[in-house]
Order: C-alpha cells, then structure tokens, then sequence
C-alpha cells in the first residue's frame, strides 16, 4: 500500500489555474504544546499559514536562498517541480521534474520526490521517475546523474537525499516511485537501502533493513544520521550513530509512532529537516513533529491535512511545510 492511500483527506485550495481542489472534511489546524522547551522554538499561538495548493501530492521542500530566497517543492504524481517566492507566489519551476518522455504504466510517480542544496548551493534531487540521484544547474535547468547503479543494479526509486559539509550524500530508496511497489517486475534490488556516497564516488549501503526507508537528515555535528520508516507495520523514525568517517556505529529507534498509528491518526513517518540548534521537525501521524534530538516530544504542528516533509527558511524564521495538496508555513522564532 502506498503512502497517499493511507493518508487523510485534504481540503479546498486553489489550483494553479484557479479552478478548486475538491472539498473533504478539515483535520484540525493549529500547533499543540506538548513541553514548555517548545517555547524557544516557536510561539504555540502562531498561526499555521496556508500559502496555496492544488497539488496532487506536494513533497521534498528545500528554501534557496539566492535570488533573494525561494521556496522549490515537488508535486511527485505530476512531474512537476513549483517555486513560491514571497512577491512573486507560486510558478512552475521544471517540467518535467523527473523522468522524461512518455510515462510507462511500470512508473507510478514519475516526478522529482526530496530536493537538497549541496555545499555549492546547487540544487539535489532524487529523482523518483528517473531512479537516479540528480543534480540541477539553477543557470540552464539541465539535470545531471549524479548516481544511479548499486553494484551495476538500478536502484528503486530514490525518495529523499541530504549532503553533509564534506559533499558525501546520503539518500534513501523505497520503491514507492515503481508500479506495485515490491512486486515490481522493474525491481533490480530486493531491498530498500540507505546509501552514502563519498566525495570520491564510492557508494556504500548504511542499512538495508529498513522496509521502507524515507525522509533522511543529518544532526547539526553530523554525528547523527535520522531516517523516517514510513511501514505502517513499523512506523519509527530511526538514528544511527556515525564515526568520523560519516559511517553508522550504532542504531536505535528515536521514536515510535506505532501507537499513533494504531490510534487512527492520518499519516506516517515521512520527510524531516533538523534546525540548527539540533531539534528535529518531523512528519508523522497527526502532523509535523517537533522532537529533541533524543526524541521528546515537543510540540505537534497541524496544518489540516497530512504533512509529508518540510523545510527550514528565510535564515531559520520560517517553518514550510509539504501538506498533501498545499504548502503551508508557520513562523519560528529567531536563534538565541
């Protein structure tokens, strides 16, 4: 089962064009207090902003600062990559964002899924349609392969990509980009691995436990890699421990959403970015999670539908969020 179909349900927005999304009933919206700690984050009484939708499934936000900072999404079931910039709104950034072409019946998300900056401030994309881990000149807007092959075989569907400060990228590949998943005839791996490629090009597989590897992040010390497991059987947001050398020493789950789950709550482990001063805000049922780095529970940001992954922009003020159709933002409170 994949991850929209068990998801809750959305609500009216405007598309692009201007026509509506169709009405479904409102999950609440608002941020709940669940520790005083949530304070230095942000205001629990700030309004959760709807900026605009229409998506067919809105996910992987990176903010670009250049060119006086922009919001980049990907819509992944429409191969679209969009741009919201404060004066301007919403455009059309790429299209298509990820595999070119005609769309095989064998391709259920043919479009870009996770978007990351590299150390060059250039853009990262795991491309979900084209099975590759890509990289994107913002000049010409070409893509190149930056990965595509483990030990010759074609990865899944790459769904989400981070760079640590010495250009090494971790990714992670569920199969949710393919047509039945795990019984896809186009599978080359029978597992979802987490991945590290070095600086010099070697890539190594972290895990290849994991069910269903999804959202990654790196601790501010990168000392601490998170990866979301989005199986509604093992819904847990997992961390490892990482030598010097940016490699796992240690695993342990940091939070367990099984009982969320099992409480009806829509959603599931998803994409999370960490703030500078090492809090996680993570998607999961009910919302976007914010979480210590040893996962306590802090607060619960709820847009009002689904969360699938967020961003962290205008230098640490704002929270944006991919919620199922829209992007929604909530401010946060400035460092120190």
């Amino acid at each position: 089962m994949r991850r929209r179909d068990l998801l809750g349900a959305g609500m009216a927005l405007p598309l692009a064009s201007g026509v509506l999304a169709a009405p479904a009933p409102a999950l609440p919206r608002g941020i709940r207090r669940l520790s005083p700690k949530l304070d230095a984050i942000l205001d629990a009484n700030a309004p959760v902003e709807m900026l605009g939708g229409g998506y067919q499934w809105s996910e992987g936000p990176v903010w670009v600062p250049r060119g006086g900072g922009m919001l980049l999404f990907s819509d992944v079931p429409a191969n679209r990559m969009w741009r919201w910039r404060r004066d301007k709104g919403f455009d059309l950034f790429l299209e298509p964002s990820g595999l070119v072409g005609p769309i095989p019946k064998s391709i259920r998300e043919a479009g870009s899924n996770g978007l990351a900056l590299d150390g060059r401030g250039r853009l990262l994309i795991a491309d979900s349609g084209s099975r590759v881990v890509a990289r994107l000149d913002f000049a010409t807007k070409r893509k190149t392969t930056v990965v595509d092959r483990f030990e010759g075989k074609r990865f899944n569907s790459p769904n989400d990509v981070i760079c640590a400060s010495d250009g090494a990228l971790y990714f992670t590949d569920p199969p949710y980009g393919l047509a039945g998943e795990g019984e896809s005839p186009l599978r080359e791996l029978d597992f979802c691995g987490v991945y590290r490629l070095a600086p010099d090009g070697r890539l190594e597989v972290l895990d290849r436990s994991l069910t269903r590897p999804n959202g990654i992040a790196l601790s501010p010390d990168e000392g601490t890699l998170y990866v979301a497991v989005s199986d509604p059987k093992g819904p847990v947001l997992v961390a490892y421990t990482l030598d010097a050398r940016g490699m796992p020493t240690a695993k342990r789950v940091l939070v367990d959403f099984a009982a969320d789950v099992a409480a009806g709550l829509p959603g599931l482990p998803d994409g999370m970015k960490v703030a500078a001063e090492g809090h996680l805000f993570a998607s999961g049922p009910g919302g976007m999670h914010v979480l210590s780095p040893e996962g306590e529970r802090l607060g619960l940001i709820q847009s009002g539908d689904v969360i699938s992954n967020c961003t962290i922009g205008e230098g640490g003020a704002a929270l944006y969020m991919s919620s199922n159709h829209a992007i929604a933002r909530v401010a946060l409170k400035p460092r120190g």
